[in-house]
């Protein structure tokens, strides 16, 4: 009776990690998903951009940007204004809560945005972000085209 106890709980234990797996993969694979139709590859543009306040939205007139994709958490990111094409990266962390943005410093309204973000709100089709592990009152809204 004992060993068939054993042998109860350990399958029970086996099923439990099993199903607790599968739920995380099925919770990832759906934030892929996400990830990769509604950011990779998709023109955006800044629609709201606040720094302590101050609206600074105007700099980003004109600009697009566009992630492209080398692996499911980094790759190039590409900055245009008109027929200039500015090269970055961007990477993201396993469960896509996080943007790290790095943009050519030589340009100054690429400080503001070469940064760790939080997504705040992910919707279709804008993006709200927010300093990671800050409370800057910093705020970026990116909308795609």
């Amino acid at each position: 009776m004992k060993k068939v106890f054993s042998l109860v709980l350990l399958i029970s234990i086996l099923i439990s990690f099993s199903c607790k797996k599968a739920i995380q993969n099925a919770e990832q694979s759906l934030l892929q998903k996400y990830f990769d139709t509604y950011v990779i590859g998709n023109n955006f543009t800044v629609t709201l951009a606040t720094d302590s306040a101050t609206d600074i939205t105007a700099d980003y007139s004109g600009y697009t940007f566009v992630l492209l994709k080398t692996d499911e958490y980094h790759g190039p990111l590409q900055a245009n204004k008109g027929a200039v094409q500015y090269m970055g990266t961007w990477s993201s962390n396993d469960d896509y809560s996080k943007l790290d943005i790095s943009l050519p410093d030589s340009i100054p309204v690429f400080t503001f945005l070469t940064r760790s973000w939080r997504f705040t709100k992910k919707a279709n089709p804008t993006l709200q972000l927010a300093p990671w592990g800050s409370d800057e009152p910093l705020v970026l809204n990116m909308t795609h085209q």
